[in-house]
C-alpha cells in the first residue's frame, strides 16, 4: 500500500476590490447575469460570466424546473452557451456568483459536481487551464488556476 497526498492551493481574496480589474468586470457581469436567474423553488440565485480568448464575455445563470433534474446550473448554461458560439475559442477566466432570497450568502460558493465534470471537459479539450473565481452574494473570493484544483482526479475521455 502506498499513501499519495494531493494538494490544491488557492488564492483568497477579502473582497472583489481586491481582484484584478478585468475579473472585477466579470464578476460584476456573474452578478448581473445572477439577478435574472430563474429559481422560483429554491430561491437560489447563480450568475456566471466567462471570459474568452478573444475577448467576448459569456453569462449564464441557474434556471429551475419544476421537475428538478430538468433544470440546468448557470456553469453548465454558460459553457455550452460558449462551446456553442464560439467553438474554437478557449475559456480563460470564470467569475462565479450565488445568493438566496432566503439568507445573505457570506461563502464562497464552488460549483457542484456536475458542473466540476463538465468544466474539466473543456479544459481537457482546449489543453490549458481556466482560471475560477468563485464567491456567495458578499464576502471572500477564491481562485483556483484550473478546474484540476476542484476535481484532481477527473473522469476523462483517456478512460473510454
Amino acid at each position: 500500500m502506498k499513501k499519495i497526498q494531493l494538494a490544491t492551493t488557492i488564492t483568497l481574496f477579502d473582497s472583489v476590490d481586491e481582484l484584478p480589474v478585468d475579473v472585477q468586470n466579470l464578476m460584476n457581469e456573474a452578478v448581473k447575469i445572477r439577478e435574472t436567474a430563474y429559481a422560483p423553488y429554491s430561491q437560489f440565485k447563480v450568475g456566471t460570466a466567462f471570459l474568452l480568448a478573444n475577448g467576448e464575455v459569456v453569462n449564464g445563470n441557474n434556471q429551475e424546473n419544476a421537475a428538478y433534474p430538468s433544470g440546468m446550473c448557470a456553469e453548465r448554461v454558460a459553457v455550452w452557451k460558449a462551446g456553442s458560439e464560439f467553438p474554437d475559442v478557449r475559456i480563460i477566466k470564470i467569475a462565479i456568483t450565488a445568493s438566496s432570497e432566503n439568507n445573505v450568502v457570506n461563502e464562497p460558493v464552488a460549483p457542484c459536481g456536475a458542473c466540476r465534470q463538465t468544466l474539466s471537459e473543456y479544459e481537457i479539450k482546449q489543453d490549458s487551464k481556466i482560471e475560477i473565481y468563485f464567491m456567495g452574494e458578499t464576502g471572500k473570493i477564491v481562485k483556483t488556476d484550473s478546474l484540476h484544483d476542484l476535481l484532481p482526479l477527473a473522469f476523462d475521455k483517456s478512460f473510454l
